[in-house]
């Protein structure tokens, strides 16, 4: 039962924070700060959920050449500029090729 009270209490508390978002005063979202935090914090987030599910493992640090491989060719995708769906795969692809090489 705590568990779901958890749920409820990170759903309200998101709710909250997207009407706090909304009812900001025009003036506040302008400032260049916030801006810039706006434009940075999704970069942030993204990267660190990259690097906690290629490199973590039941709550560890774990090295996984698959991973890190699938990682590597989603990086090389990406610089040359291959459509979202492209790097997607490629990294799958590479992961999979990887796993089924080493075993």
């Amino acid at each position: 039962m705590t568990l779901w009270w958890a749920i409820i209490v990170v759903c309200v508390g998101c709710y909250a924070l997207k009407v706090a978002g909304l009812a900001a005063p025009r003036r506040v979202l302008d400032h260049p700060r916030v801006r810039r935090f706006a434009e940075l914090v999704p970069v942030a987030l993204l990267a660190a959920l990259i690097a906690v599910q290629t490199f973590t493992q039941d709550g560890g640090l774990h090295f996984d050449v698959a991973r890190t491989s699938g990682l590597g060719a989603a990086v090389v995708a990406l610089l040359l500029r291959a459509p979202f769906l492209v790097i997607l795969a490629s990294a799958a692809v590479v992961t999979a090729l990887v796993r089924l090489l080493l075993g």
